[in-house]
């Protein structure tokens, strides 16, 4: 990628993992390049370049950074796939476990055998959740933001109290909300359906207007996330809850994701170039683009289609997280209570334990936190490393003061 537009301290690398060549992003403490290595994962639409602010200053505490583009996303290319990802292609390595499997064997290919903290931001949080279920012994602790991560799904003849869009129960809760007035349907099933690639990379507004619309509404500077209802606990995932969440999420029935978002933009009148400049806006516009959205989305119909519904996930069912965790969003973004139940769950069911502190909603940010207040977030994961790791800590920080 165009290095002018990384800080001095960021580099960008790849290297042939899995059935991938990944690119990512590093930025190594001066004169350590053995120094506790600190993985970043994004979510949807964005890519290794969203934690650009974060990484820097992580380093300069004494920590290896490394973001990759994730699968389908950015310059990480799948070896067998030539050009953009087609919907009509195999589902199969999008699949969660293959996303675990990429992030374990990209952390063995850097030449580490322990990660000191695996952080998910959006769909990345579900990533970083499971591969701090399933390999504790590589990941010595695990930050999920924005998205609740739900653990491991139950077996199909258990209940389970946080209600989901997986497998078969994502056609009753689309019936239940096509059924309200007006007609609703779910974000979810919206990125899984033939439509959604083109309806985004073509949209009649533009890729730029597009993505811009789509960043702005999520965040703070949109007051529908603020005012009437700001973000709180629903008591159900009943239709009548859950269409208080904003057109982004629940979306009218006609609706295209570009149409919901754009109208949520119209309405907003701080600026974007506050924590997202036209500079990086440009990037994520080159990016998609060239690859569209297609390889994201890939994960969501992972999640959806029964066929591929977390299945093979469920050998850990009941496995919680062991190792210490923390919890960080925006006070003003919706996806904390998207899925009633689930940040409960996280800390009474899927954590085994995770301290009041470590669950940290930041006042005035949005979905995009790491963005929109990455200095807030850099002294959060700083504070959580220095507890969790305070040996390892103090002798960098003796090392490369700050």
């Amino acid at each position: 990628m165009a290095s002018n537009l990384l800080p001095p301290s960021v580099s960008s690398k790849t290297i042939q993992v899995n059935d991938l060549n990944i690119h990512y992003l590093q930025a190594t403490p001066p004169f350590n390049p053995h120094a506790p290595l600190v993985l970043l994962l994004h979510g949807f639409p964005e890519l290794a370049y969203s934690w650009r602010k974060i990484m820097g200053p992580l380093s300069k505490a004494g920590y290896n950074v490394v973001a990759p583009d994730q699968r389908g996303y950015g310059q990480t290319t799948m070896l067998n796939s030539a050009g953009p990802i087609e919907f009509n292609e195999d589902l199969a390595p999008f699949r969660m476990f293959n996303l675990v499997t990429d992030i374990v064997m990209l952390v063995s290919a850097l030449g580490f055998q322990s990660v000191a903290a695996v952080v998910g931001h959006d769909f990345g949080s579900t990533v970083a959740g499971f591969a701090g279920l399933i390999r504790p012994d590589v990941f010595q602790s695990v930050v999920m933001m924005s998205a609740p991560f739900p653990g491991a799904p139950p077996f199909s003849n258990q209940g389970d109290n946080v209600p989901s869009l997986i497998g078969s129960s994502a056609s009753t809760i689309t019936k239940r909300l096509a059924e309200l007035s007006p007609p609703r349907k779910h974000y979810t099933m919206y990125f899984s359906s033939p439509s959604a690639n083109d309806d985004m990379l073509h949209s009649p507004q533009g890729l730029q207007a597009f993505l811009r619309d789509y960043f702005y509404s999520k965040s703070a500077n949109w007051s529908g996330n603020s005012t009437p209802n700001p973000p709180h606990r629903l008591p159900s995932a009943s239709p009548a809850n859950v269409a208080i969440l904003p057109p982004y999420y629940i979306m009218l029935l006609d609706h295209t994701m570009p149409m919901a978002v754009q109208n949520a933009a119209n309405e907003g009148s701080r600026p974007l170039e506050e924590w997202l400049s036209e500079e990086d806006l440009g990037f994520y516009v080159s990016e998609f683009s060239r690859t569209g959205f297609q390889g994201g989305l890939n994960w969501y119909r992972c999640m959806t289609e029964a066929k591929w519904a977390l299945n093979d996930m469920r050998i850990f069912t009941g496995k919680r997280i062991t190792v210490p965790a923390m919890f960080l969003s925006g006070a003003l973004d919706w996806g904390v209570y998207q899925s009633p139940g689930a940040l409960e769950g996280l800390i009474e069911r899927v954590c085994e334990s995770m301290d009041e502190e470590d669950v940290v909603l930041v006042p005035n940010a949005g979905h995009w936190i790491q963005q929109e207040r990455a200095e807030v977030v850099v002294e959060q994961l700083k504070r959580f490393l220095r507890k969790v790791f305070k040996a390892v800590y103090r002798f960098y920080q003796k090392t490369y003061p700050i």
